[in-house]
């Protein structure tokens, strides 16, 4: 009975959680799914038909080796991957490892799922270094907490678009009519804030609705650049009630934000490779794959001296039988 109590309780703290994460300003699709990604946010929004029904904290790509930003789509999956290790990686490695099977030790996690033209190298995945997510730290693709990212691989549907945008703030509403403001750092440098147009957004919805807006908080709040949601017209103490619902502030407008009026997207067959499927990709990983260490060799007898031993080949991982998956040969100058 304990378990279940505990179980409802933590399901409940994911919902309210994701209910109270502030929304970018960003129109989703009016209708089917629809993935948008907010790189300084690190998080990943899930729409089905206009309707956002999921939020995922991920791990987004370093400055040096940043996500591609812009509209994508989503690819092929591949569950249980093998992860298939480029030349250069196997270099900087230097223990003879060309490929990692499924399991613990596989930095792509139990799931694969390719984003945008193979050529770019991006994917969300899972990751064997939960304790990295969220963050801005990945070689380029998007990585989730493992359970996240085998529910997210189950729900998306192969063909969806998949938007990667740069917001340094959000400005929503609550169900309580307040006014709530986040402001993120800026990891790739963009610089792009304008924070002109979200001026003029807070003033204009603060004018419709009789409501005080303190510049000063405002400004307070997009210098510290905390993440944290604050808000703009509450008493102190006052929390947030969702759902939020973003402004269309980057454009100065003090309405909410609409779905992008779309056609009902045409039936599209999901693509599932097989299980195992190797997938070679520049994956970088928090947690290294320790190379196996040989057993030291069994004592010469003291008897004549013995001819010098051949090198041992270089370890190689057990690899699953060729039945049990199909090589996915994809570029080998990948991010991950």
């Amino acid at each position: 009975m304990k378990k279940i109590s505990f179980g409802f309780i933590a399901a409940s703290f994911c919902a309210a959680a994701a209910a109270n994460t502030p929304v970018p300003d960003h129109q989703p699709m009016s209708a089917g799914q629809h993935v948008v990604i907010n790189i300084p946010q690190q998080r990943l929004f899930l729409y089905t038909d206009g309707k956002l029904t999921k939020v995922y904290p991920v791990a987004v790509g370093k400055a040096a080796t940043q996500t591609n930003l812009g509209e994508h789509k989503i690819g092929a999956k591949a569950f249980n991957p093998t992860w298939h290790i480029p030349k250069s990686i196997q270099k900087e490695r230097n223990d003879g490892v060309k490929t990692v099977p499924p399991g613990p030790s596989n930095p792509l996690g139990p799931v694969f799922v390719r984003m945008g033209d193979p050529k770019l190298g991006l994917g969300i995945h899972g990751t064997n270094a939960p304790a990295s997510v969220p963050g801005v730290r990945s070689h380029g693709c998007v990585r989730m907490k493992s359970p996240d990212a085998l529910e997210f691989a189950k729900t998306i549907t192969s063909g969806s678009p998949a938007s990667v945008i740069y917001q340094m703030a959000a400005l929503n509403t609550d169900a309580n009519n307040n006014l709530w403001l986040a402001a993120y750092r800026d990891p790739y440098n963009q610089k792009n804030l304008n924070t002109e147009a979200l001026r003029k957004s807070i003033n204009a919805w603060a004018k419709a609705h009789g409501k005080t807006v303190n510049p000063k908080r405002v400004d307070a709040i997009l210098k510290n650049r905390t993440g944290q949601i604050n808000c703009l017209t509450c008493a102190k103490g006052v929390k947030v009630k969702g759902p939020l619902q973003s402004l269309a502030w980057n454009s100065g407008s003090a309405a909410h934000t609409k779905p992008k009026v779309a056609p009902p997207p045409a039936p599209v067959k999901d693509e599932v490779l097989p299980a195992g499927t190797e997938i070679e990709v520049d994956a970088g990983t928090d947690k290294p794959v320790a190379p196996a260490v040989p057993a030291a060799p069994a004592s010469a007898p003291a008897t004549a001296p013995q001819p010098p031993k051949a090198p041992e080949a270089p370890y190689q991982p057990a690899r699953p039988a060729p039945e049990q998956y199909q090589k996915y040969k994809e570029p080998t100058d990948m991010l991950f």
